[in-house]
């Protein structure tokens, strides 16, 4: 089949003036096969092309291929790159670019729209780099990328100096070359290509694989990181202008210089990193001092620090001799210490004498004083002896009389009735506080309505903040008792209240003792 026998076809089949006697001359084709001829026909019709418009709805697929929309004031057109291209494209494509697409334009069947099918993406000139450039520089900005907080101070003499750069260049012979002749410190170079496809992907896991390495290892951390780059156009220098590499410039923990293209030149590394150079021979002046005028200075300060001793030894010297010359001899305060010393000692002495000869005659006139044991003894014994002939004499005229009180009464009928007086007293005494005890009892509560609560071990509950939710409790009725458990969530803050303040407050006779009224 054609493709002026497809046109035709599908002419014949839309015109709404067509007779049914038509039709029936007309050959069958299935949807495929009409999808497979306007495939052909649009490939065969433009083979390759370039197009240009604005990138719209851009999507990176989890497959691995990209997918887009190409669109101007007058139509859209979808645009599709497939994996093994994506990745050789210079650039990221992202939303409201104005970029050149070149490749073929095809068609989807299944949803019956035709597309490009892009195999390399282009910005539509420098004017259009310089506003991605300047758009995303202030994306960047809002972010607080670029603040100037978060730059580090340079280390003033780095042990080790990592450099990023490309292994072929003069970049890295020009660094090596000052470093010689400024300070000759260890230099690790991690190569990577600095334009082009996979550029800006090498030079971020350069900066980011520099700072995941152990200080203490079989490699050393470097203590300073050079990005560098001989000059180029805004093409070639690009790949310093992408996210990748800024994000992982800010977010170096090494403190990292940008050394890209010459003065002129400037590129968004530039304001990410802690210090930018003018150029990478500049960069490395940066990293280390000169060592030649930093012995010099030491030896200066050397000097200046021997020189001040020396003046600071001799005003102490000069101070300490005027000073001893104002001091009296040492001799003369131990001549005057010795014979106060010599007074104080005689004065001792004789004190000491006249002590102990007191203590002496004060034991004398105590002695003289206490009375002997044995006689202590016999005093008490007379006092006793008197007493028992006094109490005796006592329980006999006591005797006497109760014996002679008892015999004109008669004892039965007084003991009977004092007993008797003696119980009945008693029953009243009994009845009345029965029925007191009554009116007081808890019982008379229940039978009015009233329980009483205890817990598992018969103790009464007498506030509800003292319950636990889940514990068993009693319940005492008035005609019998009945077994439960509380219900609830537990309220810890309460009870940690309520024990706080029964701490703090005195309890009062009712939490004490109980109520139940």
């Amino acid at each position: 089949m054609t493709t002026d026998e497809t046109y035709t076809v599908i002419s014949n089949q839309t015109d709404p003036m067509g007779s049914k006697g038509l039709d029936h001359n007309l050959n069958e084709f299935s949807v495929g096969e009409i999808a497979k001829a306007i495939k052909q026909t649009l490939e065969g019709a433009f083979g390759r092309v370039r197009v240009r418009g604005e990138v719209s709805r851009p999507n990176y697929h989890g497959s691995g291929h990209l997918y887009f929309t190409l669109k101007d004031e007058d139509a859209v057109i979808d645009g599709v790159c497939w994996k093994n291209s994506v990745a050789k494209l210079a650039l990221k494509i992202e939303e409201g670019m104005d970029v050149i697409c070149s490749g073929r334009i095809s068609s989807y069947s299944r949803s019956s729209r035709y597309q490009i099918v892009i195999d390399s993406v282009e910005l539509a000139g420098e004017g259009a780099l310089l506003k991605l450039l300047e758009d995303r520089r202030k994306k960047l900005t809002l972010e607080g990328i670029f603040d100037p907080e978060r730059k580090k101070s340079l280390p003033f003499l780095p042990n080790v100096i990592g450099v990023i750069t490309s292994p072929t260049g003069a970049v890295i012979r020009d660094i090596m070359h000052r470093l010689t002749y400024r300070f000759p410190r260890r230099v690790i170079l991690w190569p990577v290509i600095v334009q082009g496809e996979g550029a800006s992907d090498q030079i971020a896991a350069a900066i980011k694989g520099f700072n995941v390495w152990k200080i203490e290892g079989d490699m050393p951390r470097p203590d300073l990181l050079i990005v560098a780059r001989g000059g180029g156009s805004l093409e070639d220098l690009w790949a310093f202008n992408e996210e990748s590499v800024v994000r992982a410039a800010a977010e170096s923990q090494i403190p990292l210089i940008s050394a890209i293209g010459h003065e002129t030149d400037t590129t968004l590394i530039d304001f990410a990193s802690d210090v930018r150079a003018p150029t990478p021979t500049a960069a490395a002046e940066m990293s280390v001092p000169v060592r030649a005028e930093l012995e010099s200075r030491i030896l200066q300060v050397q000097l200046r620090l021997i020189s001040g001793f020396e003046r600071n030894f001799e005003g102490l010297k000069f101070k300490l001799e005027a000073l001893a010359r104002g001091l009296p001899k040492p001799e003369y305060f131990l001549e005057e210490a010795s014979q106060r010393l010599d007074r104080e000692t005689d004065h001792f002495q004789v004190s000491l004498i006249n002590h102990f000869s007191n203590c002496v005659q004060l034991i004398n006139s105590l002695n003289s004083r206490l009375r002997r044991p044995k006689d202590i003894m016999m005093a008490a014994k007379e006092r006793l002896e008197n007493i028992q002939e006094r109490l005796n004499l006592a329980t006999k005229m006591r005797l006497g009389q109760s014996i002679h009180r008892l015999d004109g009464s008669d004892l039965n009928n007084r003991l009977s009735n004092s007993i008797a007086n003696i119980i009945k007293e008693n029953v009243e005494r009994l009845s009345s506080q029965s029925q007191l005890l009554e009116s007081l009892s808890y019982r008379s509560v229940l039978g009015r309505g009233f329980t009483l609560i205890r817990d598992n071990i018969g103790k009464p509950i007498i506030r509800a903040r003292k319950t636990i939710p889940g514990a068993s409790i009693q319940i005492e009725f008035s005609d019998g008792k009945k077994n439960a458990v509380l219900e609830g969530k537990r309220q810890l803050t309460s009870e940690r209240s309520t024990k706080g303040s029964s701490k703090k407050s005195d309890p009062t006779p009712e939490d004490s003792q109980g109520s139940l009224l």
